[in-house]
């Protein structure tokens, strides 16, 4: 993992109260597997039907954004289609309209935080290789510092 420039807290310092998961799979969020199968509903999934608590920033009857649970940036928000697609690499043709919507909104969201004039940074992760840490689509709305080039 890249650390951000010094001076940056660790998941510890920032979030005291959460459990250190590893990949979060004591929370049975994890990707592929036996645990894959056993769980019927995502965290994010959890999150849309209230289950579990989060900081919503923005919502609407297809989208919702809340800020993530480990931030990478001093602002990191996730921004999530309600209806589950597991990944980019899995969205298929009738998915188009909502993937447009999602970044649209996306941008909106990241001007709402106040990131527009400064700049702002979207990442989507696809699999385990490249950090997917929960199998349902998610923008992350990076910024609030500098961001290096290149990412990862």
């Amino acid at each position: 993992m890249v650390r951000p420039a010094v001076g940056w807290p660790s998941r510890a310092e920032r979030c005291p109260a959460l459990p250190a998961f590893a990949n979060f799979a004591a929370a049975g969020v994890v990707t592929g597997g036996a645990q894959n199968k056993i769980m019927s509903q995502t965290l994010f999934e959890k999150i849309i039907a209230r289950e579990i608590p989060a900081r919503i920033v923005y919502e609407d009857d297809t989208v919702i954004a809340f800020h993530d649970i480990a931030p990478q940036a001093p602002t990191h928000v996730l921004l999530i289609p309600k209806q589950p697609i597991p990944r980019v690499a899995e969205a298929k043709a009738p998915d188009q309209a909502l993937l447009g919507h999602l970044l649209l909104k996306a941008a909106e969201v990241a001007g709402q935080l106040g990131l527009a004039q400064n700049g702002f940074r979207l990442v989507f992760n696809n699999g385990p290789d490249a950090g997917e840490a929960v199998p349902h689509l998610h923008c992350h709305i990076l910024g609030g510092r500098k961001m290096n080039w290149p990412p990862g």
